[in-house]
């Protein structure tokens, strides 16, 4: 058989699983450009923010990270801690999980990106099932209403155990491919998030060491009011 032939031997159903991998190339193409290193974690952005973090220069990165060029998976995370950071004295106590939570929720949103893929990767052997049953029922009607054992009664027969087959085959070729981009991916964004934990550590150390010395001064200061 011919490709046209297990698109058209498939029926409805099948035309139906094809176009659901028409929405699946399509969003598996936007979540490979989404979550893509330079877009997530570009090194230029990683050894900026380590000099920014070295000269203590937070005022300066959080207006780089807020910028379009900053605003990146990296970029919003820091960002989230240096403003928590900037917020009062003891911000930067607070930055290290106003980093993790931020991470958390563009993770999450990033896996929501690529949410679709695995609905797609379900709902196609469902297809497929469907038509199985479909065909299967035709089949089943053919038996039982047809006496006699002419050509055409062999032909609808065979039709409809196409028809069975040929969208099984279908929901399964759509599935299997879904299945492993999104694993795939997952794993993409699962080293991305461990990457900008390690690029952001000299970050969150030198906001640490400035709430530090603030409650270290403290005690000093009350001293010498009394």
């Amino acid at each position: 058989m011919t490709f046209f032939k297990y698109i058209e031997g498939g029926g409805i159903i099948g035309y139906i699983i094809l176009a659901l991998s028409i929405v699946g190339v399509a969003f598996t193409i936007s979540a490979i450009l989404r979550t893509r290193r330079i877009q997530l974690v570009p090194e230029e952005q990683v050894k900026e923010l380590k000099m920014q973090a070295d000269a203590s220069d937070f005022h300066q990165a959080l207006e780089d990270c807020r910028s379009e060029e900053g605003d990146t998976f990296l970029g919003r995370i820091a960002a989230a801690g240096i403003d928590r950071s900037l917020r009062g004295p003891l911000g930067g106590l607070e930055a290290r999980a106003a980093m993790e939570d931020a991470g958390e929720d563009e993770t999450a949103r990033l896996f929501r990106v690529i949410d679709p893929i695995a609905v797609i990767a379900s709902v196609a052997p469902l297809l497929g099932l469907l038509g199985t049953v479909q065909g299967m029922i035709g089949a089943f009607e053919t038996v039982a209403g047809t006496a006699t054992r002419s050509s055409a009664y062999y032909e609808t027969l065979a039709s409809n155990i196409s028809i069975a087959l040929i969208t099984t085959f279908q929901g399964l070729v759509v599935a299997i491919p879904c299945v492993m981009v999104h694993s795939w991916l997952r794993n993409r964004i699962d080293r991305a998030a461990s990457e900008a934990g390690r690029a952001l550590e000299p970050l969150a150390m030198s906001l640490e060491r400035i709430g530090t010395s603030f409650t270290q001064d403290e005690p000093r200061q009350m001293s010498n009011d009394e």
